[in-house]
């Protein structure tokens, strides 16, 4: 399944991982207080000496954890990984999320959740990658993915929907990414269908790619790029005039863990709404994140170039595009806003 080995850790039997993962939902829990080693042997079941040799392994992996004695543990800090061990104690979610399989590096997240999917993965199942050596974009472009700066993800779902509802979903990831970045200290917005941009300079992207046959979706894979402490010299030079990452903006770096912790429940809230209510509060909401509705824009397909004002979201997620007297529904493509020629 690509490069780098993965580490997938469902939450089934107790295993030296798993409790290693309770270790920390428990330190997680206690904040700033010391929670004792005698209370964690009898929430696990096991020896103060195994809980000491849990908490040592989580030290090797990169966790500062403070002891006392007659204390206990205090946890001070957590690397900078987007494993199962940094995710699962701060999920707050019911299935996204659930099951990670973690890349140290690897092609595309996306591929990889492809065949996770065709082999029978589960709804909300995640891919996460340190870093992508060929991340996709949207209409074949590749995503600069800079190892350990930012989140490359790709999400398996399986709604119960024709596949002719499947666009709306990406219009439901662009609503969670855009409010989890603004909720991160970001002014984000969203470009057409599927950008989130901070200033008009790209800051996340969602691609999503599906399998259905002509009735039902079978699995659709929601794949999500948010640069969050990539610098300038960390994008290709033709990437860097018109990228930007969440670090740059807001100023201080974005703990890559709680993001993307924030982002999965986020979206799952989403699905859920999309699920019991239908595209309308999607709409709404995605129609007020929006950075070009009442602009000039230019969009360009595969069939023609369009120019016109972007005048409204449809009930089915096609940008309505005013031309003279008439409106156009455009399905794909992409928008540019025209600037306003200086007199």
């Amino acid at each position: 399944m690509g490069g780098g080995r993965p580490i997938s850790v469902p939450l089934v039997e107790p295993s030296e991982s798993s409790n290693e993962e309770l270790i920390l939902s428990f330190l997680v829990e206690g904040g700033d207080e010391f929670v004792s080693g005698a209370a964690l042997s009898d929430k696990l079941g096991l020896s103060r000496t195994a809980v000491w040799k849990h908490v040592e392994q989580l030290r090797r992996l990169g966790y500062q954890i403070e002891a006392q004695p007659a204390r206990g543990y205090r946890l001070v800090a957590v690397p900078d990984r987007l494993t199962a061990l940094e995710l699962l104690p701060l999920l707050g979610t019911r299935e996204l999320g659930r099951t990670i399989h973690h890349f140290e590096s690897t092609d595309s997240t996306n591929r990889v959740a492809f065949e996770l999917a065709q082999d029978g993965a589960f709804h909300g199942e995640v891919v996460i990658a340190e870093g992508q050596t060929a991340g996709k974009g949207r209409r074949g472009r590749s995503w600069a993915s800079p190892v350990g700066k930012s989140l490359y993800c790709s999400i398996i779902l399986r709604p119960d929907i024709p596949p002719a509802r499947a666009p709306e979903l990406t219009l439901v990831a662009a609503v969670a990414v855009a409010q989890t970045i603004q909720e991160a200290g970001g002014e984000a917005g969203i470009k057409w269908p599927n950008d989130v941009t901070i200033g008009g300079r790209k800051v996340a992207g969602i691609l999503t790619e599906l399998s259905a046959d002509v009735e039902r979706v079978q699995f659709v894979i929601v794949g999500v790029g948010v640069n969050l402490n990539a610098a300038r010299e960390d994008f290709p030079p033709e990437v860097a005039e018109v990228a930007t990452s969440l670090e740059q903006e807001r100023g201080t770096p974005v703990p890559r863990a709680l993001f993307t912790a924030a982002l999965f429940t986020r979206l799952e809230q989403w699905l859920d709404t999309w699920t019991e209510e239908g595209f309308g509060p999607v709409r709404l909401a995605w129609k007020k994140l929006s950075t070009i509705l009442g602009q000039e824009v230019l969009v360009r397909s595969e069939q023609k170039e369009l120019r016109g004002v972007a005048e409204d979201l449809d009930e089915t997620g096609a940008l309505v595009v005013r031309v003279g007297g008439s409106t156009e529904r455009v399905l794909a493509g992409d928008v540019e806003q025209v600037r306003a020629r200086k007199a």
